[in-house]
């Protein structure tokens, strides 16, 4: 059976249960992280060097990195919706991944770091105002790229790149921030909870 290691209020890890869930394929969690098993020991970074989770293990197979686990997960599966069996809906699916890992990722770090986590190093307002300015940008083209679909993030069917991005649009929402009024992503937050694994996963979990 497919084990993961990694706390279920990690947003990475949220990605993999997703993904697990919308697959429908077995598998045993194991909570590492903050607050539960540490990832510091010689035993975890054995399996991830970077002490970080997740890590997806498959009998003597070991993979990290959210994004790269998501798509192995699919592969494995043979499932060819989530992740398009055709190159370039295959290659824009990838691309909303990718961003998301990348630009999005970076946009909201400290300003969730100052208001969520409350972290000491994370208080300069000046900084703060700039990471809010910047998120509420990230997520303007998020809104721009919907109203083009006119349903998912990278076209008319539900893939990998909305597991991705649905559970960065979850913590925009749930972050106390000012939020820009993006009405193609208020939309879209509602269309994503219609799947019980995105309101298993994302909309009832932790941001």
């Amino acid at each position: 059976m497919l084990k993961l290691l990694g706390k279920s209020s990690s947003i990475n890890v949220r990605k993999v249960l997703w993904t697990l869930d919308e697959l429908g394929l077995a598998y045993e969690q194991q909570q590492y992280g903050s607050g539960f098993a540490a990832v510091d020991t010689p035993e975890f970074l054995a399996l991830n060097p970077n002490g970080m989770v997740p890590v997806l293990m498959d009998g003597d197979f070991v993979l990290w990195e959210s994004n790269t686990i998501c798509r192995y997960l699919v592969q494995k599966q043979g499932d060819t919706t989530l992740l398009p069996a055709d190159l370039q809906a295959r290659a824009k699916t990838e691309q909303w991944m990718d961003w998301q890992a990348t630009e999005l990722n970076n946009a909201w770090r400290y300003a969730f770091m100052s208001l969520v986590r409350q972290s000491p190093a994370h208080q300069d307002q000046v900084a703060l105002a700039t990471g809010i300015q910047q998120w509420n940008r990230m997520m303007a083209i998020v809104d721009a790229q919907l109203q083009k679909t006119g349903a998912y993030i990278s076209g008319s069917e539900f893939t990998l790149a909305d597991i991705v991005i649905g559970l960065s649009v979850q913590r925009w929402m749930m972050t106390p921030i000012e939020r820009a009024q993006l009405s193609a992503v208020a939309a879209y937050y509602e269309l994503l909870s219609q799947r019980p694994a995105f309101l298993k996963h994302g909309r009832n979990g932790l941001p």
